[in-house]
């Protein structure tokens, strides 16, 4: 697995090892054909999940992701490091200081 590949992959094993601790299903997109790399089911509800991971302070994401699939919505979720996984919808500014935490996301749905 090539270095991007792999940190990529530990970033998403990260999201969802913590939304498993919160009762939470997860399945991988494997490859990430799509735009969701993980799809998040818990109690009938649906989320999809774009995972980024990165140390700089500002994310930019060149594609234009929607914010729903199939009426699902879609989130992008930030690994900045040092535990602060960060939850955007498509458009917001992605910074270290900006969108949700992910175990407040996750205690909200």
């Amino acid at each position: 697995m090539s270095p991007p590949k792999r940190k990529g992959y530990l970033a998403e094993r990260k999201v969802r090892m913590l939304l498993h601790r919160y009762g939470w299903i997860t399945i991988r997109s494997g490859g990430s054909l799509g735009s969701a790399d993980v799809v998040c089911l818990r109690k009938g509800k649906c989320v999809l999940m774009q995972v980024k991971s990165t140390r700089k302070p500002v994310v930019y994401v060149r594609e234009k992701l929607p914010s729903e699939i199939e009426g699902f919505p879609l989130y992008i979720v930030v690994d900045f490091g040092y535990g602060n996984i960060r939850v955007f919808r498509p458009g917001e500014r992605m910074s270290r200081q900006k969108g949700t935490l992910l175990e407040e996301f996750v205690e909200k749905c």
